[in-house]
């Protein structure tokens, strides 16, 4: 209907009024009352529930659900990623989130200013749409913003699960959230909460421990990233408080860590009782904290595809556990509900939305899901109920931690990324997750803490001066780097020159032989090896042994001289034939940026006190073996961990 405002503007005629059929007024006055017509059409028209945030969430919801098509629906329900994201896409397909996965970065070692820019790029173009729904970014921020050039890199779960320290986890989520938001990001895949019952699965590292009560007090991450719920909130609606902090993301749900052999994607064989017993306890807490979303496992329990299952996902999370927030995929997560994956796509569109998948990680060929979906819902093979629950709760998130009234980043925080306040953290987080598993042979005085005013020392090894081996997989690149040019940070070596008596010598040599050991007079040497970096089924191991030359250095070495052994390693590995040749061994998992962490604690300068958090095998023979187990005979019980007291006094 035209209002007045849309009625053309009258003919003015000499003199001081306006003609208007019969009768004449004043110019003023029809001025005045058009403008009030338009002032009062134009409070109409903009005026939208959805856009109000006085008014209650689910008004919002249920407002801006009843304007959209089925076009702009669907797009909600859709993640692309990055690399074929514009804002003319986003625009045209109403795309409803976008991510960076391992590596996607908009330049080589790009600067936070350059991701704000990429997001609000993209924004622009979600905010330019009828309805102007603002899009979600998502990225793996799984041990810091670690895809970020300079980021503070803190150490994976399975060190962090070693600290026992669920106060410390709060405080990495907060400095990771302020991390992620100085780059424009608002949506981090993470915490991983599985529950690793075999290491030789290439993901181990991702797991704070064995034990599901330790998975549980590591949720505390949770409110650091999103901040603390106030209030009586309901139980399952998702929390994020404000613009300093990021919607988290529980996963992968559920059973990734129990598949068999530990093989990556595989099917985790255990009853529903077991599942519920190991596996899924840290949902429960994550969702009493208010976890804005929950990531689908590749892996299988029972034969059935996780991203398939609509008992769990469906019945049990959504409808059991209440949770209220969104249910995303994995990347591509729906094609390998079909092996080979995409083998039959629609099928796989149908199996994965029907479970109870809210949004999907495409990430690429988004227009073939768009199409298919579309043709499910208007055939009801997909009923329309379904795509309102998926896209309702996409919107619930997108409302709860404010994108409507905020949906443009701004460079406040850029000088967050890897601040000294941050690292210090990191270096606390380090040297807390250290687990010393020997100090002095049989008989003899113990070697830890070394003395850091003496002649000369060696150190060794191909981690020792590798701050891209030290960081592991999920840095930088989905898989790691080598090297020290992939970021900032401090390798174990600069760690232990800075740390000594400026008159002790430090001598560093990657793979010395024994003559070079035998004829340099060192005092002690400081042997630093472990895996290379790797992530997911790249993984995935069956001997978990340590690769040469690391067993050649620690022969050649502390068959020589007294020498402590720092283990760079995503999960414990084969340790027990050179058990005896070394006088101290310390577990560091991996560490991250901050070696200074390492010698703060090698030195004295703090006690070790790290407890295992997974059980350390004696072969590969044994696996899978977990505490509780009726056959339990470890090289290293799960909670064993020396103690050395501070000599910083």
């Amino acid at each position: 209907m035209p209002t007045l405002c849309s009625i053309s503007s009258p003919k003015i005629v000499k003199g001081s009024g306006v003609k208007m059929g019969r009768s004449s007024i004043p110019i003023v006055g029809i001025t005045i009352l058009l403008l009030c017509c338009c002032l009062v059409s134009f409070s109409e028209a903009e005026y939208l529930k959805y856009k109000d945030p006085k008014q209650p969430l689910n008004v919002r919801i249920k407002d801006l659900l009843k304007r959209m098509t089925l076009e702009e629906k669907i797009g909600q329900m859709v993640q692309i990623e990055r690399a074929v994201a514009t804002s003319d896409v986003m625009k045209n397909y109403f795309i409803g989130s976008v991510l960076s996965g391992g590596g996607s970065v908009p330049a080589p070692k790009a600067s936070p200013e350059a991701w704000v820019q990429l997001v609000n790029q993209l924004q622009s173009g979600s905010l330019s749409t009828r309805l102007g729904i603002p899009m979600i970014y998502g990225i793996d921020a799984v041990h810091g913003h670690n895809n970020v050039y300079k980021a503070t890199i803190f150490p994976h779960n399975v060190g962090l699960g070693a600290t026992r320290d669920p106060l410390l986890l709060k405080k990495i989520g907060d400095a990771t959230a302020l991390e992620v938001r100085a780059t424009g990001i608002q949506y981090v895949f993470a915490p991983c909460i599985a529950v690793c019952r075999d290491p030789r699965w290439g993901r181990c590292y991702e797991s704070y421990s064995e034990d599901p009560q330790v998975v549980r007090t590591m949720t505390e991450i949770i409110p650091g990233l999103q901040g603390d719920i106030v209030g009586n909130k309901l139980k399952g609606v998702p929390f994020v408080a404000g613009k300093n902090k990021v919607a988290a993301c529980a996963k992968h749900y559920v059973g990734d860590g129990g598949t068999n052999k530990g093989i990556n994607e595989n099917n985790t064989v255990i009853s529903y009782n077991g599942l519920l017993s190991i596996h899924m306890p840290a949902y429960l807490d994550a969702i009493a904290k208010g976890v804005s979303t929950v990531m689908v496992s590749y892996s299988s329990w029972n034969g059935k595809k996780m991203h398939a299952n609509h008992f769990l996902v469906t019945d049990y999370l959504k409808n059991k556990l209440k949770f209220k927030g969104f249910v995303i995929s994995d990347w591509m997560g729906i094609d390998r509900i079909t092996s080979p994956p995409g083998a039959n796509y629609s099928y796989s569109v149908q199996a994965g939305v029907s479970a109870g998948i809210d949004m999907i990680m495409v990430p690429y060929n988004f227009t073939i899901f768009i199409d298919d979906l579309t043709y499910q819902v208007k055939n009801k093979i997909i009923p329309m109920s379904r795509i309102d629950d998926a896209v309702s709760r996409i919107l619930r998130v997108k409302f709860v931690m404010g994108l409507f009234e905020n949906p443009l980043a701004d460079q406040s925080l850029v000088n967050q990324l890897g601040s000294k306040e941050h690292r210090e953290l990191a270096r606390e987080a380090v040297r807390k997750s250290l687990v010393l598993l020997k100090n002095g042979k049989s008989g003899e005085t113990p070697l830890l803490p070394l003395p850091k005013k003496i002649a000369k020392i060696l150190v060794a090894g191909s981690h020792a001066d590798n701050l891209g081996y030290q960081c592991g997989g999920w840095t930088i690149t989905w898989q790691g780097l080598g090297g020290n040019d992939l970021t900032v940070g401090t390798t174990i070596l600069n760690a232990v020159k800075q740390t000594v008596d400026p008159a002790t010598e430090v001598v560093f040599n990657e793979n010395p032989d024994s003559n070079f050991v035998k004829s340099n007079k060192f005092s002690y040497a400081i042997v630093v090896v472990g895996e290379p970096p790797y992530a997911e089924t790249y993984g995935d191991s069956l001997n978990l042994t340590i690769a040469e030359p690391g067993p050649s250095t620690i022969t050649n070495v502390c068959s020589y001289i007294r020498c402590v052994v720092v283990l760079v390693t995503g999960r414990p590995v084969v340790v027990q034939p050179y058990l005896s040749k070394i006088d101290a061994l310390v577990a560091a998992w991996l560490p991250g940026t901050e070696g200074q962490g390492v010698a703060d604690t090698l030195f004295g300068d703090y006690g070790f006190s790290g407890k295992l958090a997974r059980t350390w095998f004696k072969s590969v023979d044994q696996l899978p073996m977990n505490v509780g187990d009726k056959h339990y005979d470890p090289l290293f019980s799960f909670g064993f961990g020396l103690t050395t007291n501070s000599t910083n006094y």
